[in-house]
């Protein structure tokens, strides 16, 4: 499995019934090629099947919040150095002791431990704290 591969569930997981032309638009390539890609996955075992999320479900995902500092007015490159991530599903701009807050969300505790090692090497990031969503209560 390759970063496309990677980035490409990510979309899906997010909302299985994104187009395929839609995907191919996100990830730039072929829509053929992105069908291609997830006939694949399917064989391959990688996508068991589809199915409908609720509101209140995290599907049994890792999820975290990354604090991060940023060093200067680098604010703007981190940012975008945070966008390839797939597992980052939103960066919200705060004020304070952090700069930036990070939503995370993984398959595991591996890829979890992935995410953050590749994030702290992200040029600007002067600094992290990050912690594990535990329960999410909805008001």
């Amino acid at each position: 499995m390759d970063e496309i591969d990677r980035r490409l569930i990510e979309l899906l997981r997010r909302e299985a019934r994104t187009p395929v032309a839609s995907l191919a638009k996100t990830l730039r390539m072929s829509r053929g090629a992105i069908q291609n890609r997830i006939d694949k996955l399917i064989a391959r075992g990688e996508i068991a099947g589809f199915t409908v999320r609720l509101a209140d479900d995290s599907g049994g995902r890792i999820r975290a919040i990354m604090a991060i500092a940023v060093d200067g007015e680098r604010s703007p490159t981190v940012l975008k150095a945070l966008r390839r991530f797939p597992e980052i599903e939103a960066v919200h701009m705060t004020n304070g002791r952090w700069d930036m807050i990070a939503e995370i969300a993984t398959d595991s505790l591996a890829g979890f431990s992935a995410v953050l090692d590749r994030a702290r090497l992200v040029e600007g990031i002067a600094a992290t704290e990050t912690s594990l969503l535990l329960a999410t209560h909805r008001l």
